[in-house]
């Protein structure tokens, strides 16, 4: 008969708590602080409470979490985009969602950067972003028809992200006025009902 080690091994198993909602839940709001580049997935496990290898039974690797962030970011996103549209006219409601935009770029720093960053090839973690293209180009068809709609939104897509990279270096401040925001959206419009 085989005696068993005087050692004690401790485990940690994979609770009954813990699911990949909440380890992404709990990554997301550590990647929204801290950025990606201090996201790690031994720092995540910690503030689980968990053993590293526990987060691999849900994300095979940093890319694929990070791929889910993007994901949740996207979600959010669209959220804010789809409240902020209401019920508005196309122009308005356009309007409303650009500045919807800008304002999440602002307040969510790190999730727009990793929103923009890391797309996955996943199509699971790849349906929010779809999801979101595809609100945006219906609410723009509303303004421009549904053979410009594709054309316009990339456009408008342009426009705020760059609008968002000037903000966050600083680029509008000193005597460049954040009217160009409405002054760009509002030529944007001016083109896009053409």
């Amino acid at each position: 008969m085989l005696e068993l080690s005087r050692c004690t091994v401790f485990f940690m198993p994979y609770p009954s708590k813990t699911d990949r909602e909440t380890i992404l839940a709990a990554a997301v709001d550590q990647a929204a602080l801290q950025g990606l580049e201090r996201l790690s997935m031994r720092s995540l496990a910690a503030s689980l409470g968990l053993a590293p290898n526990a987060l691999y039974r849900y994300f095979a690797d940093k890319a694929q979490l990070e791929s889910a962030i993007s994901a949740e970011a996207a979600n959010r996103l669209h959220q804010e985009l789809a409240a902020a549209s209401g019920k508005c006219g196309p122009e308005q409601a356009l309007l409303r969602m650009a500045r919807a935009y800008l304002h999440f770029a602002r307040t969510n720093r790190f999730l727009y950067e990793i929103f923009m960053a890391c797309r996955s090839k996943s199509t699971e973690d790849d349906q929010p972003h779809e999801r979101l293209w595809g609100y945006v180009v219906m609410q723009v068809a509303k303004l421009c028809g549904e053979a410009k709609a594709a054309e316009c939104s990339v456009a408008l897509w342009a426009f705020l992200h760059g609008f968002a990279e000037l903000d966050s270096a600083g680029a509008i401040d000193g005597g460049k006025p954040a009217s160009s925001f409405e002054f760009g959206l509002k030529a944007w419009i001016v083109a896009a009902k053409k």
